[in-house]
């Protein structure tokens, strides 16, 4: 559950993981990011839990928006 205000956390550690899994008899990557729990609750984050989103890299950086952003 996200708070309805905003707090301090804006920064954490997560981590990029790859879980394989096999599909059809075939085995596919499954990469994922962890965002920390106490960054993902903070009222200044701008996701819900189950939002599409766009991933692009911009310039060497990793760019995540909602999907109905350009």
């Amino acid at each position: 559950m996200t708070p309805e205000k905003a707090t301090s956390m804006i920064k954490g550690t997560g981590r990029f993981i790859n879980r394989p899994t096999t599909t059809g008899g075939r085995k596919y990557d499954k990469f994922f990011i962890y965002i920390p729990t106490e960054v993902a609750r903070d009222g200044l984050f701008p996701f819900e839990e189950g939002e599409e989103v766009v991933i692009r890299i911009e310039q060497g950086q990793l760019m995540i928006t909602r999907s109905n952003e350009p």
